[in-house]
């Protein structure tokens, strides 16, 4: 039974935890995701097409991310879910975090902060292993395409993060 770490409004941990998908947080309770945008150094980034039997999404584009494990710092978080999703171990990598942003679904009961990182480095086809249970495809995508897949409609969080592919900020 994988477990998540409920925090507060301020971005604390309470210091209780909550069942992974268990939509039951209550209002100025979150739980932590985190996303890694991950860029070559050619200014094309990595992005992964969901499997089609992911409930929501299906399909889609997405960048490498997923909730923090209880105890779980954001950074290690990350790294982790790169690493699983495309085999990537982008420690060495340049860049780290960027931004949090929050979504409130108290209907839903599934309230959350997501910290975003952009990593920049030398890699190449060779070195993707996709997990498969998550990905069923990826791409070395420019700024534009992934605009043009958001246009689509199909690419996942775009809105929100659409800053971390401008390589000209940080």
């Amino acid at each position: 039974m994988e477990l998540w770490d409920i925090y507060d409004k301020d971005k604390k941990r309470t210091g209780r935890t909550m069942e992974r998908n268990d939509w039951k947080l209550k209002e100025g309770e979150y739980h932590l995701t985190v996303l890694g945008v991950v860029a070559r150094k050619d200014g094309k980034f990595l992005i992964t097409k969901r499997v089609m039997t992911k409930a929501w999404g299906a399909g889609w584009w997405e960048v490498s991310g997923g909730a923090a494990q209880a105890g779980e710092e954001s950074k290690d978080a990350v790294l982790r879910e790169v690493r699983e999703e495309t085999g990537l171990d982008v420690s060495g990598f340049d860049g780290g975090y960027l931004f949090t942003y929050q979504r409130e679904n108290i209907k839903e009961g599934d309230n959350y902060f997501v910290d975003v990182y952009r990593f920049i480095g030398d890699f190449n086809e060779n070195d993707i292993h996709l997990q498969e249970e998550e990905t069923a495809d990826y791409c070395l995508a420019t700024k534009e395409e992934i605009e043009a897949l958001a246009k689509e409609g199909i690419f996942l969080h775009y809105d929100s993060i659409k800053r971390a592919f401008d390589l000209t900020r940080s």
